[in-house]
C-alpha cells in the first residue's frame, strides 16, 4: 500500500490528455453552429463526453450553499461563521439574521461523520432544522491537508474535540450524531456526566450509528470481523504524497473508502450513470441535474488519519469495546451508565446496509440510568442508511419526531436551569 496514493495521483495526471481531448470533442458537438449538434449522433457524443469527464475528474470539497431559510414563514438570510477551530476540525454556525428580540431557539450540535465524506453530506439535514434551531455542524479536516507538525488525531482526540465543542456551546445543547460519531459522542457525553459538568447536552440523538455491530451485522461488519485490524493496517494505510500540505502523513485515503462504497452497490451506480447519459441525450435537464447534485457530493471524499481509522475499526468493529463495557477514554474506563441527565433518542433505517437494525438501539441497553420518560427509539420503514438523515421520508417522518423529542427535553432543561437560578438567588 505504500505507493498506492502515488499511483492514484499518477493515474489522474496521466488521464489529463484524454480529458482535454474529451472536452474539445464536447465543445465541438455542443456548438450550435455545428449541424451535428442538432442530431441524435451529436447529442450522444456530447453526452458521452459529459459522462467521461465526470467519471475521471477530481471532486473538490463542496460548499454548503445555504444562504436562506424560512422562520415562522419569514425568509431570513443565513451566513456561515466559524465559532471554534483546531487543526483537524472546526465548528460552523449557520447564523440566521433574526431580530434580537425574538425568543432564543434550541441549540443543535450536529456531529458529522468522519468516514470519507465531507460534512456537506449533511446539507439536507442542516436545512431541515434551520427554521427552528440554532444549528452548529462539525466540519472535519481532510487529513492530507493537515501538516505533520499538527500532530496526530486518534479516537480519543475526536472525543476531545466533541467535548470542547460542547463546552464552547454551553448548557442546554442538543447533540445529533450521524452514523460513525454515535460511538465517540456517546463516550464524550458519558465522560461529561461522569465529571458532572454542566455542559452535558440536554439530549443525544444517535442516527444509524454502530453502537453494537454484533447486532444484525452488515457486510461492513463481517469484513472487519473476518480480516482483523492487522489486515486493515497492511492494506488500507498509505502516506500522503507531495505536494499536499500533509505530505508523508499516514492516512486512510478517501479514494479507497469511496471504492468500497461504490463496490457495495455497483449495479446501482452503473445504472445511475447510464440513466444520466440517456437523460443528456434526451435533453432531460432536471433529471440530469439531480444526478450531478448527488454525485458532486458523493464522489467528493477526504482522507482520514491512519490512527483514527485504525482505532475506530479496532474499538468499534473488531473488539466491540463499548457494548462489552471495555471502552476507555484517555486511559479511564467509560460507562454509559454514567449518563443520567441527557435524554436519548435512537433512529434506524429498515434497509440500512451500513449499520444494521438494532445496532443503534443497543445504546438503550447501555444507558441504563436514563429514565424511561427521557428515551425513545424509532425505526423508519423503507429507508436505507442515507435515508436516515436525508431525503423525503427523513423530512416528512423523522424530523417531526426529532422536533417533538427536542422540544420536550428543551422545556425540561429550561425549567431546571431556571430552578437552579432561583435557588441560588434565594
Amino acid at each position: 500500500m505504500e505507493f498506492s496514493y502515488f499511483l492514484h495521483e499518477a493515474s489522474l495526471a496521466l488521464i489529463g490528455p484524454a480529458r482535454a481531448a474529451s472536452e474539445a470533442a464536447r465543445l465541438f458537438f455542443e456548438n450550435p453552429a455545428n449541424p451535428a449538434s442538432w442530431t441524435p449522433f451529436g447529442r450522444s457524443m456530447s453526452a458521452a463526453c459529459h459522462v467521461f469527464e465526470r467519471s475521471t475528474r477530481r471532486y473538490e470539497k463542496p460548499e454548503f450553499g445555504l444562504t436562506g431559510t424560512l422562520v415562522d414563514g419569514e425568509k431570513v438570510a443565513v451566513t456561515e461563521e466559524i465559532v471554534w477551530q483546531r487543526p483537524f476540525g472546526r465548528l460552523i454556525h449557520f447564523a440566521r439574521a433574526l431580530s434580537p428580540s425574538r425568543p432564543k431557539q434550541p441549540k443543535i450540535l450536529m456531529v458529522a461523520p468522519m468516514s470519507g465524506h465531507y460534512a456537506t453530506l449533511l446539507r439536507g439535514t442542516v436545512e431541515a432544522f434551520l427554521p427552528r434551531y440554532e444549528v452548529y455542524v462539525t466540519d472535519w479536516s481532510d487529513a492530507r491537508m493537515v501538516p505533520l507538525t499538527a500532530g496526530h488525531f486518534g479516537f480519543d482526540d475526536y472525543v476531545d474535540y466533541v467535548i470542547d465543542m460542547l463546552r464552547q456551546l454551553g448548557p442546554n445543547t442538543h447533540v445529533i450524531a450521524v452514523c460513525q460519531p454515535s460511538v465517540p459522542v456517546s463516550v464524550a457525553v458519558a465522560a461529561l456526566e461522569a465529571q458532572k459538568e454542566p455542559v452535558s447536552p440536554s439530549s443525544m440523538i444517535l442516527m444509524g450509528g454502530p453502537i453494537d455491530t454484533r447486532e444484525s451485522p452488515t457486510a461492513v461488519n463481517v469484513l472487519a470481523q473476518e480480516r482483523g485490524i492487522e489486515w486493515f493496517r497492511r492494506h488500507c494505510i498509505t502516506r500522503v504524497p507531495f505536494p499536499y500540505p500533509g505530505m508523508m502523513r499516514e492516512v486512510y485515503p478517501g479514494f479507497l473508502q469511496l471504492s468500497g462504497f461504490m463496490a457495495m452497490n455497483l449495479d446501482r451506480h452503473l445504472s445511475a450513470h447510464w440513466d444520466y447519459y440517456k437523460n443528456l441525450v434526451q435533453d432531460n435537464g432536471d433529471s440530469a441535474e439531480k444526478h450531478r447534485e448527488f454525485y458532486d457530493e458523493y464522489l467528493a471524499v477526504m482522507d482520514l488519519t491512519a490512527e483514527f481509522y485504525l482505532e475506530t475499526v479496532d474499538r468499534v468493529f473488531v473488539r466491540h469495546l463499548l457494548p462489552k463495557g471495555e471502552m476507555t477514554y484517555r486511559g479511564k474506563a467509560v460507562d454509559l451508565a454514567d449518563i443520567r441527565k441527557t435524554a436519548l433518542m435512537t433512529i434506524e433505517g429498515e434497509n440500512d446496509d451500513i449499520s444494521g437494525v438494532g445496532q443503534t438501539q443497543a445504546a438503550h441497553r447501555l444507558c441504563v440510568n436514563i429514565p424511561a420518560a427521557k428515551r425513545i427509539h424509532y425505526l423508519q420503514k423503507r429507508v436505507g442508511h442515507y435515508g436516515v438523515f436525508n431525503g423525503s421520508r427523513f423530512r416528512a417522518e423523522i424530523v417531526p419526531r426529532i422536533d417533538d423529542f427536542i422540544q420536550a427535553n428543551e422545556a425540561q432543561a429550561v425549567e431546571k436551569s431556571e430552578g437552579s437560578r432561583f435557588k441560588r438567588a434565594s
